[in-house]
Parts: structure tokens; sequence; C-alpha cells
């Protein structure tokens, strides 16, 4: 068996989409028979970079995993050093996670240093994102720095790989489904659910998810929840994430749309050991971004059975069959309310849950693990 290196985020950085997945994917190849381990961050975002309230997790590091935190993203002596650690590590692979342009000096560097330093590992990406959700100087000169150090880099849905493509990249390819988020436990009853987050049982919840920023889209979800026709049913939202942008604007939209009773407001970062709390209550997972590429929710609400009401946008429609495991409409207000009023009209949830059980089976760590190396 192999030695395999992740390089990317993981503890002391918070859980969250990366850190959660780096990890499960560390446990998925020891799984396998691997020797893994996981070069991070002690400094992931300068400070005005990261709009959360904090970047590290108040929980006790991994007792099943090993984890060197060296990364610092702005301190080049610290990519030189890490470079030099990989050399004598002698890994078979290395694995980095790519998500934005900002962070393709920091890994460009290590990679190609370590080749200098001896490693003689194949370098093989995963990109989340190869075009940023949010404006980024010069980010095409920059991606395409760190592309010119991978051997291979792998995507997580067909807007990426088409993104990817623009680069024309030589190297090997692969689109990869994304595994479960099955670290999360095990649903528990709707009841147990609702009285855990102090939620009355007389209402059916759908729930907004994750770290909020524009491109997530809540002002559209907000402003399609003002539809008459859901006021005729006993619903409420659940928007449960730490705000990542100024608040006020959705604030303002609950004011305007008198959705004030009608929005459970949980902007807090949701610690990995609530999450299956908030996906056992609800109904329905609302995803109307505005733009997307893949979206970890997705396999959270898979991992749950959870249907997803997602927009037509990235690879969030890969993965949601429309009517069957759930709705994928156009990111328009009227057509939203549509989805969510069928749902509600004609008692969708047992049907539709059914599906998405059986989807899931499709998203096996075992397999994704097999076929990134």
């Amino acid at each position: 068996m192999g030695k395999i290196v992740i390089v990317g985020p993981a503890w002391p950085l918070r859980g969250g989409g990366m850190s959660t997945f780096n990890e499960r994917l560390a446990r998925a190849y020891q799984d396998l028979g691997h020797e893994v381990q996981i070069i991070t961050f002690s400094l992931q975002y300068p400070a005005f970079l990261f709009p959360g309230k904090s970047q590290f997790s108040e929980e006790a590091a991994p007792a099943d995993l090993k984890i060197e935190v060296r990364i610092n993203s702005i301190n080049p002596f610290s990519w030189w050093s890490t470079a030099r650690y990989i050399g004598n590590l002698r890994a078979d692979v290395l694995i980095f996670r790519y998500w934005m342009p900002f962070m393709a000096p920091c890994l460009g560097f290590i990679a190609k240093w370590s080749r200098w330093m001896g490693s003689k590992a194949r370098r093989v990406a995963i990109a989340d994102n190869i075009i940023p959700h949010e404006p980024f100087p010069f980010s095409k000169p920059l991606t395409a720095f760190f592309l010119r150090q991978m051997d291979d880099v792998h995507t997580l849905s067909a807007s990426v790989r088409d993104d990817l493509a623009k680069f024309k990249f030589k190297g090997g390819q692969k689109l990869l489904k994304h595994p479960l988020y099955d670290n999360y436990g095990q649903k528990v009853s709707r009841e147990e659910a609702l009285q855990h987050l102090g939620l009355s049982a007389d209402y059916t919840y759908f729930l907004f998810f994750g770290f909020i920023r524009q491109y997530k889209g809540l002002d559209l979800l907000l402003q399609s929840f003002a539809d008459a026709r859901l006021k005729k049913h006993k619903v409420k939202l659940i928007v449960a994430g730490e705000f990542y942008e100024n608040p006020d604007r959705y604030y303002r939209l609950i004011r305007e749309h008198n959705l004030a009773d009608r929005v459970e407001m949980h902007s807090r970062f949701i610690a990995d050991d609530q999450v299956k709390y908030y996906f056992s209550a609800a109904s329905l997972v609302t995803q109307t971004y505005h733009h997307a590429t893949q979206s970890g929710v997705t396999q959270v609400g898979f991992q749950f059975d959870t249907p997803m009401l997602v927009t037509n946008v990235g690879g969030l429609s890969e993965l949601v069959d429309n009517g069957q495991s759930g709705y994928v409409c156009e990111r328009v207000p009227q057509q939203i309310a549509d989805c969510m009023v069928d749902f509600l009209q004609n008692d969708r949830f047992a049907e539709m849950s059914a599906k998405v059980a059986v989807k899931k089976q499709e998203f096996s760590w075992e397999v994704f693990a097999k076929e990134l190396r």
C-alpha cells in the first residue's frame, strides 16, 4: 500500500466543506490500508479575506488522523519549509485541494518546490472551483500557475470540468462524484430534532444551510417564501449558518415581506454534532444559488434522506432528479415558490425521501478514493 499526503484545510480549522471532506477522505484511504497524512494551515486566510468570526475549531484534534499544522498562506518561508517537509516524506501521491486563486501561489509553490526537494510523488488536485465564485484579481494567471504544477486535476461537477478545459490542461482528468458527508451521524426522529432545536412540531420546516454569501441566493429564497400561496400552509424556513457578508439586506427582506414570524434565524456557525438535528427536522433543503459549481450541502441532504430544491446552476442539477429526489428550477422566485407549493400541497416528502435514499447509494467514499488515485 502507498503513502498519501493531502494538502489542504483540516483541523484546527473549523469544520465545514473542505476540512470535513479532507478528513473524511483521509479515513477512506486509511480504511483501504494506506498510510495517510494531512498537511494543513496554521493560517489559511488573512483577516481581511475571512468574513466569519473565527477560522479555528474549538473541538479536540481527531485522534485517528495524522495532521501536520504547517502552512501559512501568506508566508513564503512556510511554503519552502512545507516543501522540504514533503520531500522527506517520500509520499507516493500528493493530493492538493484547490478552490480559489488566492491559494494558487501557496499551493503551487509547495508543489513545485517539493519536487526540488526530492519528492517523486504524483501531484493530484481536487478542484472545487477553477473560476472563482467572486471576482479575484489575476485569477486566470494564478490558476494557470497552479495547474502547471499538477499531474492530474479531478473535478466534482461538469461545470468545473468545462472551466478546466478553458485552461487546456494536458494532464490526467476525471469527473468524480462528490461522496456523502456521512460523518455527521445518523438521522434522528423529527420529534427529537425539533425538541433539540426548540421548534414547534406544528410546522413543516424548509432549510437553508451553510455559510451565507451573496452567490448562495438567500435573497431569492426569501422573495420566494413571501409568495401568498405559502401563507396558506403551516411552513417555516430555518436559516442555519454564519453570515459571511453584511446581513442587513436579508433582514430588510424579512421586514419588507412580513416574514419575521415565518423565518427561524440560526445565524451562527453550526458545529458538526448539531448538523443531524437540522437535517432531521427539515422536510426540504433549499439551495437557491445564483451561481455554483457544486455544494457539499447536497451531500449532507443525501446522507439524511432529505429532498432538495436546487436552482439550475453549475453542478447542482447534476445530482438532483427533478420531480423525483427533489426539484430543479430556474433562479426565478415564482418558479421556486411553485416547487415549494407543489411539495406542500401534494405531500411529497415521503416519496421524495425514499428516492433520495436510493440515489445516495451512488456516492461512496471507497469508490471515490480508488478513482482519485
